[in-house]
């Protein structure tokens, strides 16, 4: 009977071991295929003045790269920023300014980085030109309504330096709106409700200049940009994060140049 009882148990032990063992090893196989899953989807944040070429890129990625997912977020660069150090899920930062990698370098961290894109600034007048707006010192003549990127924004930034480049600084009184990005900028001035903007020379896309007149910023004066971009440490899809920022800065340079971008120095 002692004999029978021990059997018994040892039985009922070792079913329970299996038992045991094959819920670990599905709970292993199941925490493989969320990760295999989510090796396979990133998301990009980058600055607004992105958002015509990374998408145009984002597909050719995907292309080269069967069954991957490449989402976007399109903001201004500090905005973004600051939603990677909060704690938004973003695998990969572009910036329009070198200091907001930089910051999230910091805080929380940066895998791999490399600047991939130059660019230039231009002024947009809506396609009337009501306030005859000819030339860049136009800008800070009494009565225009200039629209520029908020201050922080490179956009802005940018703008306010070629500015004062020019010894422009009356314009500055003119400003009449900071907006959050690029695209508030064009659309401020494309709807009539400003006489002038400055944004990046890539903003002006063939359906833009339906819309507005540009003018050029003279060269001494005007600012080169520099188009930053990394993988974000805590990134679930480091590898799939890092073929993507390869992937901008080879195969994606010709399609920063037919978009207008100068290529990295």
């Amino acid at each position: 009977m002692v004999g029978s009882s021990c059997d018994t148990t040892r039985r009922v032990t070792t079913r329970f071991a299996r038992a045991v063992l094959a819920a670990g090893l599905l709970a292993c196989v199941s925490c493989a295929a969320s990760a295999a899953a989510e090796s396979h989807e990133i998301t990009v944040g980058a600055a607004a003045s992105l958002s015509v070429v990374f998408q145009q890129i984002g597909h050719a990625f995907e292309r080269a790269h069967p069954g991957t997912t490449v989402r976007f977020t399109f903001s201004s660069s500090n905005g973004l920023a600051t939603q990677i150090q909060q704690g938004a899920p973003i695998d990969v930062f572009a910036s329009a300014a070198p200091r907001w990698l930089d910051a999230v370098e910091k805080d929380p961290g940066v895998l791999a980085r490399a600047d991939f894109a130059r660019n230039r600034l231009i002024v947009i007048v809506p396609r009337d030109n009501a306030a005859h707006i000819a030339r860049f010192g136009d800008l800070a003549r009494t009565g225009v309504r200039l629209v520029l990127a908020a201050p922080g924004v490179p956009a802005g930034d940018y703008a306010r330096q070629a500015l004062s480049n020019a010894g422009l600084h009356r314009a500055l009184r003119n400003v009449v709106s900071n907006e959050q990005d690029v695209e508030g900028v064009v659309g401020k001035v494309s709807s009539g409700d400003a006489d002038a903007g400055i944004v990046y020379a890539t903003d002006v896309t063939p359906s833009v200049a339906r819309s507005v007149g540009t003018v050029p910023v003279p060269e001494e004066d005007n600012v080169v940009a520099v188009y930053d971009i990394g993988v974000v440490r805590g990134t679930k899809a480091a590898a799939l994060a890092r073929a993507f920022v390869a992937y901008v800065t080879g195969a994606g340079e010709a399609i920063l140049h037919r978009a207008g971008f100068e290529a990295s120095a």
